[in-house]
């Protein structure tokens, strides 16, 4: 059976210092598999992507890694996924987890976190995915980014609608049911462009 939705997640190969970030990451996992979604992820078994991987797999969902061939050879990859793609670079393992993706969902993470949310909300806003990204801010993680961002609105470097692209939220059911929801509604305006 296809599962209902895929949900990509960006999160930390480490696991943070407060329990919040795992305890987040755990949830997510668990609720894609109560929700009968697939995870897609960076296919890691450490930190936070390990957490939420193994979560995931434990409550009966589906895992789809995507990892580069040399963070295999460094003993990072996680064996158990239902599925493990090993690619050639980072390149390719953004755009195979942008494929499987029906919403793109960042949790607590660094820079490879960044990166990634960053590069979907832009090729969102430019028109090359019309997906839904979500920013989950535990404990106030994300209140600074939030903040610059605001700033970088108000000093005329970005507007208000590339802001509204993302939704940012600490209430994690509420986030993943928004994005899921538009997921869908997003889908279905395709089916129907089809005609």
């Amino acid at each position: 059976m296809s599962p209902a939705f895929s949900l990509c997640v960006y999160c930390g190969s480490r696991p943070g210092l407060e329990p919040a970030y795992a305890q987040a990451a755990r949830l997510v996992g668990r609720w894609i598999a109560a929700n009968r979604g697939q995870l897609v992820y960076g296919g890691g078994h450490n930190g936070l992507m390990g957490m939420m991987a193994d979560a995931c797999l434990e409550a009966g969902g589906r895992v789809v890694g995507v990892i580069p061939k040399a963070l295999v050879e460094k003993e990072w990859a996680h064996t158990g996924c239902s599925e493990l793609h090993v690619v050639e670079n980072m390149h390719e393992r953004k755009q195979l987890m942008a494929e499987r993706a029906d919403a793109f969902l960042a949790l607590p993470g660094g820079i490879g976190t960044f990166e990634e949310f960053f590069e979907v909300w832009t090729w969102r806003q430019l028109g090359y995915h019309d997906k839904p990204v979500g920013l989950l801010n535990i404990n106030g993680y994300y209140d600074s980014l939030l903040a610059f961002l605001a700033s970088a609105v108000k000093q005329g470097f970005m507007s208000r609608w590339q802001m509204e692209l993302v939704q940012s939220e600490s209430d994690l059911e509420r986030l993943l049911k928004s994005l899921i929801s538009q997921a869908g509604m997003a889908s279905e305006k395709k089916q129907l462009d089809r005609f």
